[in-house]
This record gives structure tokens, sequence and C-alpha cells, in this order.
């Protein structure tokens, strides 16, 4: 629509993560802000018009008509965490936490943590069976912090 000059920039922000699903880790790519969409462009009644009447735009952010800009720091963040190829792993548990298993074949049981792999995202987890203590290996995303 000859906005070119106007209209720099679109961005849809989005960032990987390591979900769990039918037992197996999976890399998913998840909007970071869904339903919103970051447009660079120097505000004047033609690109606004073209931004505003654009199909499936139905409001901005901010107070009144006029959209709010965001700042660079927080545009340079953005692109930091989508430039990121391989998620990390967050473990918020520390050894000797009791944790509970919320996924798993020992679904519900609570356990102790005995020791934390963060390079490959596991944890061992001392789990009373039978009356004694017996070690399981767990991927961090089957634990929850008690």
């Amino acid at each position: 629509m000859d906005m070119e000059d106007k209209i720099f920039n679109v961005l849809i922000p989005t960032e990987k993560k390591i979900k769990i699903k039918n037992g197996k880790r999976r890399i998913v790519t998840e909007k970071i802000f869904p339903g919103y969409v970051l447009v660079e462009m120097i505000v004047t009644d033609d690109s606004w018009y073209v931004v505003r009447n654009t199909p499936n735009v139905t409001g901005f952010v901010g107070s009144g008509t006029t959209p709010t800009p965001i700042s660079e720091e927080e545009v340079k963040e953005l692109r930091r965490r989508m430039g990121v190829e391989e998620p990390k792993f967050k473990i918020d548990v520390t050894v000797n936490s009791p944790v509970k298993i919320i996924d798993g074949p020992f679904k519900e049981y609570e356990g102790k943590v005995s020791d934390i792999d963060e390079a490959r995202g596991k944890i061992k987890v001392l789990v009373s069976m039978f009356g004694r203590e017996t070690p399981v290996e767990l991927d961090f995303l089957q634990v929850k912090k008690i």
C-alpha cells in the first residue's frame, strides 16, 4: 500500500519452550504475547489508517485513540528472548527439597530431590515405595515444588 517509508517492521514475538506431551519431550514455539503484534512505524494519518483497517486488528495498547510506543530496551529484550535457539531448563528446586510428581508413571507421588542434572534437565527423586526410598529419574517438567 506504498507505506514502506512509514511502516518499517511488523513483529510477532515468539519463543521456544520445552513441553512434555504423551510422555515425550517436545520443543514448541509459543507466542510471548498471544493476540498482539508489534509494529514499528511513523504515526501519520495515512499509516495509522492502514494499520487500523488491517483485517483482524481490533484495538491498540494505549489510552485514547493513539497507540503507546514501547521503549527500545523492551524491544531489545523481546528480540533477545526470541533469538535463543535452544530453550534452557528452568529448575527451581534444590537438593533435599520436597517435590510432588505431576506426570508419568509415578504421578501423585511425593518425594525428596537427591540429585539435579541441569545439563540434561533431569532430577533424581527419592520416592517412598514399599517401606523404603527408591531413586527415580524424572524430567524437571514432571515435578512440582511443594
